[in-house]
């Protein structure tokens, strides 16, 4: 009896167990579902916030809180509009949500957001949801869930002072990027009329403006555009004149290079910010510009400089409550360069559009008074909004005008014989008093070369260090290659930049000798010599070598910024054989029969060295000809001038355009 009693009690005291025990994991089954749903509204609310998709917010606010702060879910939504669309609010994030230990239905959360004035970060709110059937939740919503200060029928004000953008000059004072009145062509669309006569006033902006007709009416039929706004089409630097009927023109205040397609690749231009920008970078303020290319990207941050002004809260009678950022108005810096308007003018109209280079150095400064490439672009049409029928003409270009090619490598030519005639003076393997028997013009070292040879222009012999220049003579430069040796060579051609990061701010690859820190081959070695091979130099770092003729061996590193202090690396090469070589380019300008005489007209004391490198797959093949120069004032050193005609053809080299540059300096450069 008595054990049929304590079994009795046991089944009880275990019914009793699985009953609480079901009770509690039912209990926490219903608090895990319910804090997933209160984690899941907040997740989706931030959702909102950041892609300020306000009309979604009904779905998400409790009705009974809305009410007792007399509010609907379209005023909320209408309230987010106005709030952020005022201040520009981008890139919201909510971090570190908690729920509140004993009243799981209390939350705080930080936030932080980007602005037309920069991020608000570390903004601390608290709320309160409501949880239903144990597994949905709503927002208690309140005006501080916008920001944690604002209450009733509080506002936000925004005040923006736009720091000025800054001005980039040249050495003479001359702008090369600057802040302008610009002249804004569009239409209000209510003013074009309807039917008929809103067709004929639109062929007639079309026509008077070249603008395409569908432009014009898919600018117009845009989402945001109503009947009496204005609605912009095209901007010009010059206020346009005769404006026909339905067009219209208003100021703005923008970004004007005044140079043009002259100095594209080099200034840059400006473009609006994005949200793309303001996820690489949240500082920026979600109004502007900001630098896309060239020196306008490269300097962005100081010239952009930081909007001032104040967001604050102000309650209904418009007294303020709490500021949420402000900050004091600091104008970008302006920039001085070495660049000489006038040169850079003069250097671009001598390419004419066609691809090429030109770098014209002060050789005893290191300054660079013109980077030049060609063909180009105009970056006012980018900075304003260019059409896509313009960069369609642009990007498909096959010449390629976006390139820099001042800061793109190339093998030299044979400008670079000047380079292996110093090192080979100084080595004491080349003796420019020497005449070498070279017969025809095709030549290999012997029989393991196989088929391929090394070519020359002219049949001449025997052929000395200025005779070599003079005519150009590849058979006469690859010989003192391999006589001198590939370690007598290298250490030569390290006392140069090859391998260096120039401190310039431009983009661009180090000048390479070979593609190994060895040549793979005789033949390699031999083609370096005279300018060709794996060398990769661009125009930029080829004027950096060449400082050495006038400069008496000492390389004297290139500057862009005027207040740069100049850099130099001494005794590159020997004066003695840096002598012996301006001399020669000096009968490569005098000499009737040499390469360079067509200089000779001008009158002017020059030295210079032309250049062709050959680019083809095979030995006998006519392959594409880059064709180079490189000539410098042998009397005062005031000026020295590296031009690049890539694939020159139809007879147009470096040299049959350079007299117009070559002229310009001698006069106006000081």
């Amino acid at each position: 009896m008595k054990n049929k009693k304590n079994l009795a009690i046991a089944s009880g005291i275990a019914i009793v167990v699985l009953a609480v025990g079901g009770y509690l994991f039912y209990q926490h089954q219903r608090e895990v579902k319910a804090q997933n749903a209160r984690e899941d509204v907040i997740n989706k609310f931030a959702s909102i916030l950041n892609k300020q998709d306000f009309e979604d917010l009904s779905g998400i606010l409790d009705k009974d809180s809305l009410k007792k702060i007399d509010f609907s879910a379209d005023e909320v939504a209408e309230k987010y509009k106005n709030v952020y669309g005022g201040i520009s609010a981008s890139n919201v994030k909510i971090n570190d949500l908690k729920f509140d230990k004993k009243n799981k239905d209390s939350f705080t959360y930080n936030l932080k957001m980007s602005t037309s004035l920069g991020q608000i970060k570390d903004l601390k709110y608290s709320g309160q949801v409501t949880v239903t059937d144990g597994k949905h939740a709503k927002i208690n919503w309140t005006p501080s869930l916008i920001f944690p200060k604002m209450s009733g029928k509080d506002k936000v004000s925004i005040s923006i002072n736009q720091a000025e953008r800054g001005t980039i000059y040249d050495r003479n004072n001359q702008p090369l990027a600057v802040n302008s009145t610009l002249y804004q062509l569009g239409v209000v669309p209510e003013s074009l009329g309807e039917g008929e006569e809103k067709s004929k006033k639109i062929a007639e902006i079309s026509s008077k403006y070249d603008i395409p007709v569908k432009n014009i009416e898919s600018a117009i039929g845009q989402s945001w555009v109503q009947p009496q706004y204005f609605v912009p089409l095209k901007t010009y630097s010059v206020e346009p004149t005769d404006v026909p009927k339905g067009a219209t023109i208003t100021k703005v205040d923008g970004r004007y290079y005044p140079l043009k397609e002259a100095a594209a690749q080099l200034i840059g231009y400006v473009g609006q910010i994005t949200k793309e920008d303001i996820d690489k970078n949240p500082a920026l303020s979600s109004e502007g510009v900001i630098g896309r290319t060239g020196l306008e990207m490269t300097y962005d941050k100081e010239l952009r400089g930081k909007d001032g002004g104040k967001i604050s809260i102000l309650d209904e009678n418009g007294e303020e409550k709490e500021i949420l950022i402000e900050n004091k108005r600091e104008n970008g810096q302006d920039f001085k360069l070495t660049i000489d308007s006038g040169v850079q003018e003069t250097a671009f109209k001598t390419l004419d559009n066609s691809p090429g280079s030109s770098v014209v150095t002060e050789p005893k400064t290191g300054d660079l008074l013109a980077l030049v490439s060609s063909p180009s672009f105009d970056p006012n049409k980018f900075a304003t909004g260019i059409s896509s029928e313009d960069y369609k003409k642009y990007s498909e270009n096959e010449d390629l005008p976006f390139i820099s090619r001042f800061a793109t490598g190339y093998a030299p030519g044979s400008t670079f014989k000047t380079i292996t005639g110093v090192i080979g003076l100084d080595n004491g393997t080349i003796n420019p008093d020497e005449a070498i028997e070279i017969d025809g013009l095709k030549w290999q070292k012997d029989n393991s070369w196989g088929s391929y040879q090394v070519t020359r222009v002219q049949d001449h012999s025997p052929v000395d260090l200025k005779q070599a220049y003079m005519y150009s003579d590849n058979i006469y430069f690859a010989k003192a290659g391999l006589k001198m040796g590939e370690d007598k060579f290298r250490a030569g051609l390290n006392k140069f930049i090859f391998g260096e990061e120039l401190d310039l701010p431009i983009a661009m690859n180090p000048a390479q000798i070979s593609n190994g820190d060895k040549f793979d081959s005789e033949i390699l070695f031999a083609d370096t010599a005279y300018g060709q091979g794996q060398l990769l130099i661009s125009p930029i770092e080829q004027a950096t070598m060449y400082s050495i003729f006038p400069n008496n061996g000492t390389l004297v590193y290139p500057k862009l910024l005027l207040d740069a202090k100049t850099k130099t690396k001494p005794n590159v090469a020997s004066e003695k054989s840096v002598a012996i070589i301006n001399q020669d380019l000096q009968s490569v300008v005098k000499e009737p029969s040499a390469y360079g005489y067509p200089l000779d007209s001008l009158g002017y004391p020059l030295a210079a060295k032309t250049g062709t490198a050959e680019i083809k797959m095979k030995q006998d093949e006519k392959g594409k000809e880059n064709s180079f120069l490189l000539v410098y004032d042998a009397q005062d050193q005031k000026y020295l001038v590296v031009t690049l005609f890539e694939g020159s053809k139809n007879g147009v080299t470096a040299i049959s355009t350079a007299n117009n540059l070559v002229s310009y300096l001698h006069d106006n450069i000081k």
